[in-house]
Order: structure tokens, then sequence, then C-alpha cells
């Protein structure tokens, strides 16, 4: 049990038959009445925010969330295919379970799943990946003097907004947790 005035962003506990991860806190000491919590939450297993108000000594029960690196086999179009590195198990994941990833996922790349009580609910992408650049327009002529960006699609279907000297053809390291482009390899 932790008490509402000890969480902190990122502090996940079960509340109202549902698991929550706080996104925002703020502690309240009003001049005129009993201190607060005042929370932004997001629902893990649905991905919904809600915003609630704990009294500082209220007990929560805490959530635990067991996270495994598994490998992405594949897609059949509906379902996405993950294995589990120590009993070769395979487990298919849905799509909204899977979107923010799985557009820097190729196959055989490893992914960090989230489970709560053996249950799948998200996965992660590594932080950084390398893809191929698929499709990209050349950089017109004089534009290398500014910062300018210009769309390139990867490997796995991702747009990324590169520089204009990047070309069709280079591989690039993606930060996949805001999707922008770091460097060529």
């Amino acid at each position: 049990m932790i008490s509402a005035g000890d969480i902190r962003k990122g502090t996940t506990f079960e509340y109202n038959n549902s698991v929550f991860t706080v996104i925002e806190f703020l502690h309240v000491k009003p001049g005129k009445g009993a201190a607060f919590v005042r929370t932004k939450l997001r629902n893990v297993i649905s991905g919904g925010v809600t915003d609630n108000t704990f009294n500082p000594t209220e007990k929560l029960q805490e959530a635990v969330i067991e996270r495994k690196e598994m490998q992405y086999l594949y897609s059949d179009g509906e379902l996405y295919y993950f294995m589990d590195q120590e009993t070769f198990e395979q487990i298919p994941l849905n799509q909204d379970k899977v979107e923010e990833a799985i557009k820097f996922l190729k196959e055989n790349m490893f992914a960090t799943i989230k489970f709560f009580k053996n249950e799948a609910f998200s996965v992660e992408a590594p932080n950084f990946v390398e893809l191929l650049i698929t499709q990209s327009d050349p950089g017109a002529k004089g534009n290398s003097t500014s910062n300018t960006l210009k769309p390139a699609t990867v490997e796995t279907g991702a747009v990324v907004y590169v520089p204009m000297f990047v070309n069709e053809g280079d591989v690039i390291r993606i930060d996949t947790r805001t999707g922008d482009y770091m460097e060529r390899v």
C-alpha cells in the first residue's frame, strides 16, 4: 500500500477496479481546509486519461507491472506475434496494444511487453532504432543552409522528418520515444 501523499509521476496503482499510472500530480495546501493531491491519471489497460483528487492520507494498492523483453516475429494483418526468449511461447497482440511501437519495429527486433496479472497491455519499442529510408524526395539545391526538414518513409512504413542531406537508401537512427531523427548511421 502506498499513501496518496507519496505518489509521483510514473507511480502505478490499482483504483476503482482499474490500473492507473500517474502522468501529473500536484500537492495542494489551501489556506483554509485540508491539503489534497490533484492528479492526472492514465488507465494502463484502455489508455484513457482522467483527473482525480485524493486525500494525502488515502491508501492506494500498488500495482505490479511485469516487463518482458520479447522478439517481434511477424504480423498476419490482424495480429502481431511476439516470442518469449526463455520459453519460446508466442503471444498474439491486437493493433491497439502495439500501435505506438509497431511503426518502429521490424521482424526479429526485440521489444518490451508490459503485463498486468499475466495480461499483455502495452508494447514499447527500444529507445533507439536504426532503419533504412525507403522513400524520400531529394533535397532541393540551396536548401542546405537553413534547418529545413523533409518527410522520409522508413522500411517499417513510419514517416520521419529528416534534414535535406539525408537521402533514400541511407540508414538513420530514430528516437522512438519522440519519433525524431537522431543521425545518419
